[in-house]
This record gives C-alpha cells, sequence and structure tokens, in this order.
C-alpha cells in the first residue's frame, strides 16, 4: 500500500460537472488547467476538462478536490509511469 492513503477505499463525487471530490488518490501525475492525471487506488484516472483548479490537495490522506468544468473522466490499468510516457509521447510526435 503507498504511503499516506489509509485505505483502498476509492470515491469519486461530481456536482454538475462543475465540482469534484475524491478519495484514494495515491499521487498526482500532472495537473494544468485541461487534464490532471492521478494515481488511484483503483487505477490511474485521468480528467479532462477547462478551467480545471485543484483546491484541495492532501495526499496523506488521499484526498483531492476540484472545480472547472469536467469534460471526461478516463479509467486505466496503466501505471502511473506508462500512462504519463504515453501523453508525452503524443504531445513530441
Amino acid at each position: 500500500m503507498e504511503q499516506g492513503v489509509t485505505n483502498n477505499n476509492h470515491q469519486l463525487a461530481l456536482v454538475n460537472r462543475e465540482k469534484m471530490t475524491l478519495d484514494g488518490v495515491k499521487n498526482v501525475g500532472s495537473y494544468d488547467q485541461s487534464e490532471l492525471l492521478l494515481d488511484t487506488v483503483a487505477g490511474v484516472l485521468l480528467i479532462k476538462g477547462e478551467n480545471l483548479h485543484l483546491t484541495q490537495l492532501n495526499l496523506d490522506q488521499g484526498k483531492i478536490a476540484l472545480t472547472g468544468v469536467i469534460n471526461a473522466l478516463t479509467y486505466s490499468n496503466e501505471s502511473l509511469t506508462q500512462k504519463s510516457k504515453g501523453l508525452l509521447g503524443k504531445i513530441f510526435k
């Protein structure tokens, strides 16, 4: 188990596609206003949107909150390292 995450629960709450809270987050892979890549206990989660802003980041408790327009949520079984390399590969093609 990763340091900081106290259990294997993963919860996601989304309100009107504008506010989101997540539990079970182990690490943040990358973050900008249009994309957030997270390593969670349920796999790697890619959040795409517009004007994304982290309002809470507490990796010791595994909690993240964000605001903005959320357009897509995609889970992957790849590791965070593999997913990050894939995104960078697309950028530099």
